[in-house]
């Protein structure tokens, strides 16, 4: 099992920018495909980003292509998201996910994070 940890989430204006961190603990964190999901109030979870085992092969929902990007650290155990240009639409609580096969096109996540909560205001 692994464990996941976010933070980083916070208050910001429309056009900056946040990075968010997610720290693994437990199974080697290298096995794992690793991904960024968000809820709005009163919305579905959406996928945002996963990143492949090496950290090689990434994939972005179209919403926040350009603007956001996945890196991971296997040395240290995180994955982050660098969010830039944000805007009011991307408030939601962002959680990060594990996926045991691998998987960056059909992420679907094994494990999961509490969330942290990002607020773009105008």
């Amino acid at each position: 099992q692994v464990q996941l940890v976010e933070s980083g989430g916070g208050l910001v204006q429309a056009g900056g920018s946040l990075r968010l961190s997610c720290a693994a603990s437990g199974r080697t964190f290298s096995n794992y495909a690793m991904g960024w999901f968000r809820q709005a109030p009163g919305k579905e979870r959406e996928f945002v980003a996963a990143i492949s085992r090496g950290g090689s092969t990434t994939r972005y929902a179209d919403s926040v292509k350009g603007r956001f990007t996945i890196s991971r650290d296997n040395a240290k155990n995180t994955v982050y998201l660098q969010m830039n240009s944000l805007k009011t639409e991307d408030t939601a609580v962002y959680s990060c996910a594990a996926d045991q096969l691998g998987l960056v096109v059909n992420f679907r996540g094994d494990y999961w994070g509490q969330g942290t909560q990002v607020t773009v205001s105008s």
